[in-house]
């Protein structure tokens, strides 16, 4: 009888742990469940939970069980997410350096402008001369200030929430590539009679990047996060208007397909990767500068 009463009354370690946070939390498991127990603090500054020895199995598959379903929180915030500032510092450089593009060199759309004859998208010199530096110069290029100002306003506010996800580097270099691929398709659709400008091609680029980050990181395929790319760029429509010579509807559909591409192929590890490397977006960055810097000064070397 004796050695029997000792045997339930005898208290047993549950667990232990520095973190006093975690001791009162695992104290409320364990109360949340009528588990008698006691803490216990010691000299090194830990603190252990002792239960009676009939209820540690109960008690330690009760903790177990809190460990497991919140193993994952809080969730980790992403460091992309936490960019902000490096966010609106290269969309302000990217909008201001479009916009004093237009306004100090090419101005609007001239037939004889050495600008638009160099730089403009044409499909005849793309497809039969290989000029391929045309797909990046022509989204450098505008018709007239209200083309501009519309590509500015709406892209912007699409290209800084875009550099917040991946970060000014990865997000610059590829948001050029999705807009020249979408122009390249565009070309391949309409022909070599074709001549196109803006940088609309990469505001749906843009668009199409950042649905496909909702739809993938989110597990949104409906909702205002998945629209409001959409709304953006249906506001650029209206300032545009859907016809006419300043509005290219092919270039806003395959920049809009392509970034749809482009955003499934950013949401792979591989890409992670250098999300998160300060080292990467950097040469990402300056791979993007490169790439402008270059495709502008294939004219210039061809025509002096």
């Amino acid at each position: 009888m004796d050695s029997q009463a000792n045997q339930t009354s005898e208290e047993l370690e549950v667990f232990s742990s520095r973190n006093r946070n975690t001791i009162i939390t695992c104290s409320l498991v364990l109360s949340a469940k009528s588990i008698n127990h006691r803490i216990q603090q010691h000299d090194d500054g830990s603190a252990s939970i002792y239960v009676a020895a009939a209820e540690r199995e109960r008690a330690m598959y009760q903790l177990h069980c809190y460990f497991a379903e919140n193993s994952n929180w809080p969730p980790i915030i992403e460091e992309t997410e936490q960019t902000a500032h490096s966010a609106v510092g290269a969309t302000i450089m990217l909008v201001g350096a479009l916009a004093l593009f237009f306004l100090t060199q090419t101005g609007p759309w001239r037939q004889h402008s050495f600008w638009f004859q160099a730089g403009a998208g044409n499909a005849e010199a793309i497809l039969k001369h290989g000029e391929w530096y045309r797909l990046v110069t022509a989204l450098t290029l505008h018709a007239d200030l209200s083309h501009l100002a519309g590509n500015c306003l709406i892209g912007g506010f699409l290209v800084y929430f875009f550099f917040q996800i991946h970060g000014a580097g990865l997000g610059l270099l590829a948001l050029l590539l999705s807009a020249a691929a979408g122009n390249y398709i565009n070309v391949l659709a309409h022909g070599s009679d074709h001549i196109f400008v803006g940088f609309s091609t990469a505001v749906f680029s843009t668009i199409g990047m950042l649905s496909m980050h909702q739809v993938i990181k989110r597990r949104q395929f409906f909702g205002i996060r998945v629209l409001v790319p959409f709304m953006a760029g249906a506001a650029l429509l209206a300032m545009l208007g859907s016809s006419g010579e300043r509005t290219d509807l092919g270039s806003h559909l395959f920049g809009l397909i392509s970034g749809l591409i482009f955003g499934l192929l950013l949401e792979t590890n591989l890409f992670s990767t250098i999300r998160t490397s300060p080292f990467l977006q950097v040469c990402c960055l300056i791979g993007g500068i490169c790439l402008v810097l270059f495709s502008w000064s294939t004219p210039f070397s061809t025509t002096f």
